[in-house]
């Protein structure tokens, strides 16, 4: 199973992107979707965004997947 999780767009320079996961930023891959703009969020999975999303879909996301992770004991 794989999963892709939303992150903003910071900046852009070529079809390379800087995006935001919470507090962690990244370097990303734009080859799949050259489209995408500062400011958007994208699904980002292994690296590359394959999917630009609205803001309402991102959030509602972010919100499953933290709900999934506190469901999860502490190791």
């Amino acid at each position: 199973m794989c999963l892709a999780i939303p992150a903003q767009i910071v900046s852009i320079t070529g079809l390379e992107a800087e995006v935001e996961i919470g507090t962690i930023r990244r370097t990303i891959s734009l080859w799949l979707t050259p489209e995408a703009e500062v400011g958007q969020y994208v699904y980002l999975h292994a690296g590359y965004a394959i999917s630009v999303l609205d803001k309402e879909e991102a959030e509602e996301s972010l919100r499953l997947l933290r709900t999934l992770a506190e469901s999860y004991p502490e190791t």
